[in-house]
């Protein structure tokens, strides 16, 4: 194009209509010069005002946390075990107005996004059909008899002027064309932002549906102790007996099978251990490690933690940490309330690792449904045997797992289990 203007320059730069079309040009160029994604402050306000809103619900959030730990330290009580569901359903009731900031939030950011990417595409293409008229009237003008624009021009100065004055112009014409160009590049990186934001939107819908659900399960929950203990003290304390009876009986009962099939995993056919094979399948704090671990020796009277716990509000959302498909998942309190996983999922991946996650408060996917990385399978939950809002997320060589049948619990998952943290 530079080679094709300069050319036209040097034989139109007679034209005594030049100073007309370098007029006009330039008035075009002063409105692309000032073309930019069209910004609402109005609405740049209220996103803002969403922020806050957000950051507020969070310190929130984070302090019924801390209260809620301190109430887990605390010897094992009726008033103990309400204190610690209302603190969840207290969580929740945070989560769920949080979701609902959030949604508005992502529904002001999507209108602005819509309402830049409308405005810039329509000056993008006027601009464009603007310069497109002026290069075809270019290219007619092009084809003139340059002798007769010499013998119409008026003085050699005159002349000169108007060469000089056309070099500046298609020098300026490229570089707006580039700028054009970049404004079409800009203008698909706000539509990916766009798109982006609709998921976001969709999956918080998504999060204030399913903690809905679960603050009413928490609520349900509450009462059925309060029932089945009369509200007594003395009631509830027989009935913990009992209940950590059959939580040492569980877990005597997988550690013996596991131990006899951790020694059949064959590394061979697992993915080489580094960071990154499989994605932390929940944001929180790693709360209890892998293996004969301090917590290990006081819960499990010297067993075997078969995974790792990560801490988390209830009602977090859950991910797959692999592509996969569900192999299998249920809720064990069911037959044996708060002695082994409660609330599971179980998925088996490609690179030959199976995963499980434990103690969730709600599932959301199907049997033999594919999963992708990074996909939202259940929620953080307290179910099973569990003191407080967490995931305990086991991996397995899919070589060696399989679903068994607990004593006590009915369908059990067990296998050969592998530290997590080794492919994390």
């Amino acid at each position: 194009m530079n080679y094709f203007l300069r050319n036209f320059a040097f034989r139109l730069f007679f034209s005594r209509k030049l100073a007309f079309f370098v007029l006009i040009i330039s008035f075009i160029f002063l409105n692309i010069t000032n073309i930019g994604l069209a910004s609402d402050d109005f609405l740049k306000t209220q996103i803002e005002e969403k922020n806050k809103e957000l950051n507020v619900i969070k310190s929130q959030i984070l302090e019924t946390q801390k209260k809620l730990d301190e109430v887990e330290t605390q010897g094992q009580s009726l008033k103990k075990e309400i204190s610690l569901i209302d603190y969840r359903i207290r969580q929740l009731v945070l989560g769920i107005r949080s979701s609902e900031i959030n949604i508005k939030k992502l529904t002001l950011e999507i209108k602005e996004l819509n309402t830049n990417l409308g405005e810039t595409k329509k000056q993008t293409n006027n601009k464009k059909e603007t310069i497109g008229l002026l290069l075809r009237e270019m290219q007619r003008k092009h084809n003139e008899d340059l002798l007769i624009r010499f013998l119409k021009s008026r003085t050699l100065s005159d002349s000169m002027l108007e060469f000089h004055s056309f070099i500046n112009f298609q020098n300026s014409l490229t570089s707006e064309i580039s700028r054009l160009n970049n404004l079409t590049e800009e203008t698909d990186i706000k539509l990916k932002e766009s798109i982006e934001k609709k998921e976001e939107l969709k999956i918080e819908n998504l999060n204030l549906k399913s903690r809905r659900n679960i603050i009413n399960e928490q609520k349900n929950l509450r009462q059925n102790v309060l029932t089945q203990t009369k509200n007594q003290e003395k009631l509830y304390q027989a009935g913990l007996k009992k209940l950590q009876k059959q939580q040492r009986e569980i877990a005597e009962e997988i550690e013996k099978i596991e131990v006899g099939l951790r020694p059949k995993i064959n590394l061979g056919f697992l993915p080489q251990k580094g960071r990154g094979v499989l994605m932390m399948p929940v944001r929180g704090i790693l709360t209890q490690e892998y293996g004969y671990t301090r917590f290990a020796r006081h819960s499990f009277k010297g067993r075997f933690h078969n995974g790792i716990d990560i801490g988390a509000p209830i009602g977090t959302p859950v991910f797959s940490a692999e592509d996969g498909r569900v192999v299998a998942f249920g809720d064990q309190d069911r037959t044996c309330p708060r002695v082994s996983a409660g609330k599971y999922i179980v998925i088996k991946h490609n690179n030959n690792l199976t995963t499980l996650y434990a103690h969730l408060s709600k599932i959301i996917i199907t049997h033999n449904q594919q999963v992708k990385r990074g996909e939202i399978i259940g929620y953080v939950g307290s179910s099973g045997y569990s003191t407080g809002p967490h995931l305990h997320f086991t991996v397995y060589d899919s070589n060696t797992f399989y679903m068994g049948h607990s004593r006590l619990c009915g369908p059990m998952p067990l296998g050969g289990t592998l530290n997590p943290m080794d492919y994390l």
